[in-house]
């Protein structure tokens, strides 16, 4: 998994702008985890093949909401604040990368 180089989108803060919703992010992905490690547990007990498949497209919906959760507040807050920055490149980089990441999401 690629990480990019940490950058705040609001000043010079050490946080990303999800910071104050961290905590329902974490949970979500939580959940998620917890469904893989069921699906796993399903495989090892051989649950019938359609209800695998079934839980297994409850946990791509359950990543596809928490991406566009992400992604809605990106918008929102980097590439918006990169918007009102005056800064032309800033801006056009912002939106450079949340179209690769939309890209990204619609390959998966």
């Amino acid at each position: 998994m690629e990480e990019t180089e940490a950058k705040t989108c609001e000043g010079g803060d050490a946080h990303y702008w999800y910071h104050g919703d961290k905590d329902a992010i974490v949970r979500r992905l939580k959940r998620i985890e917890g469904q893989v490690r069921g699906l796993q547990r399903m495989v090892d007990d051989d649950k019938y093949c359609i209800d695998i498949l079934t839980q297994i497209s409850a946990v791509n919906r359950g990543l596809q909401a928490a991406a566009v959760n992400l992604l809605e507040g990106h918008l929102a807050h980097c590439v918006a604040d990169a918007q009102t920055s005056g800064d032309a490149q800033e801006a056009e980089a912002k939106v450079k990368e949340a179209s690769a990441a939309v890209a990204r999401l619609l390959r998966s």
